[in-house]
């Protein structure tokens, strides 16, 4: 039988009922000490027909916050507030993963206490602005992080899955996308550094590998966002699809359960076919992103080209995204200019068909 967005797919110990899923959104609607709220439940419980939610980008570490009231899972709080968000999922019918991130770089001292943010290499985000309690700011150059520091890191990473799972979450997408901390460290256009975690893509990939391996100790699901040729953030790599390849190759040696992959760049600087490579050196499931209609969703898994499709904006505006896919219904337009601000407006109040 030929493959479409509405047949099921396995996916670890997961099986999900259709390949409509929803990608991870930074819509800053935590509360107080990037804890998740009420709000923030009703919000992933109207889209629980999709078939995984993969929650925001939520900081596994104290004191590396990249936007403002973006949710954490390394306190008690935290983990407690995401409770309520994956039993309103799952009350709901759902499946839910949480995407655990370090914002490297893209942090800035105001939004952390004054401390300097850490990255591979002490290179700034230039040509653009961090949003901040003072305003829009420049970003700052970040701290070289030294290799023994390191596996702190990695160490933060794991309890934070760790904490995902004791938050009810059926399992964790490690982001190592979109100019954060541990795509500085693959990329050769943020990583300068030298010895064990820098030069060759071996080195590069090692924090990355390194955290993988620790997260798999604790989720039985587990899987990562990749953006080679995304720009976002002064982000570059001189062989976009060469790491792709090298990624795939090794990656599927490891159990990785999945490989979600933003296909394109967001600012249209750098082009290539990235899903190919990745497709034929990677066993496991091949979620792509970006851009994608219905049709073209289709079409790409009926040929067996990629498994799934993860939806961000139409996800956004449509809680029951599946539905109208199904139905070839007319879709809502989303609000750019409710995207990060504060209350439901613009978030839960998007109507679903009657």
């Amino acid at each position: 039988m030929t493959a479409s967005l509405f047949t099921p797919l396995p996916l670890g110990p997961l099986e999900l009922p259709n390949r409509v899923l929803m990608a991870p959104l930074t819509r800053s609607r935590a509360e107080e000490d990037h804890v998740p709220g009420p709000l923030m439940a009703e919000y992933y419980a109207q889209r629980a027909s999709a078939g995984l939610i993969i929650a925001e980008a939520t900081m596994a570490m104290e004191g590396h916050s990249s936007f403002i009231r973006e949710p954490g899972i390394y306190s008690a709080a935290q983990v407690a507030g995401w409770r309520l968000v994956t039993e309103a999922v799952h009350n709901a019918g759902g499946r839910i993963v949480l995407q655990i991130w370090h914002g490297g770089r893209a942090c800035h001292p105001l939004l952390n206490g004054g401390r300097q943010p850490m990255a591979p290499s002490p290179i700034a985000i230039s040509g653009d602005e961090i949003h901040t309690p003072e305003g829009k700011k420049p970003y700052v150059v970040p701290r070289e992080l030294a290799d023994e520091e390191l596996p702190a890191i990695v160490e933060g990473f794991r309890i934070a899955a760790r904490n995902a799972i004791l938050a009810g979450f059926d399992g964790v997408e490690v982001h190592g996308a979109n100019g954060y901390l541990l795509d500085e460290f693959l990329r050769d256009g943020s990583n300068h550094r030298a010895g064990p975690y820098g030069g060759p893509i071996e080195n590069r990939a090692r924090l990355l590998l390194e955290v993988i391996d620790a997260v798999q100790t604790e989720v039985d699901l587990v899987g990562l966002r990749l953006s080679p040729l995304n720009s976002y953030n002064a982000m570059a790599d001189s062989d976009p699809i060469g790491l792709s390849s090298w990624l795939a190759e090794r990656l599927g040696g490891t159990g990785l359960d999945f490989l979600h992959v933003m296909r394109g760049d967001l600012l249209g600087q750098q082009q290539g076919d990235l899903l190919s490579p990745i497709r034929e050196r990677f066993s496991g499931t091949l979620i792509a992103n970006m851009g994608y209609s219905a049709s073209e969703a289709n079409a790409a898994i009926a040929a067996g080209a990629i498994d799934a499709v993860a939806f961000g904006t139409a996800f956004l505006a449509n809680p029951d995204l599946p539905e109208r896919l199904r139905r070839s219904a007319a879709l809502n337009s989303p609000d750019p200019a409710t995207f990060y601000t504060p209350g439901p407006a613009g978030y839960t109040d998007y109507p679903a068909l009657p």
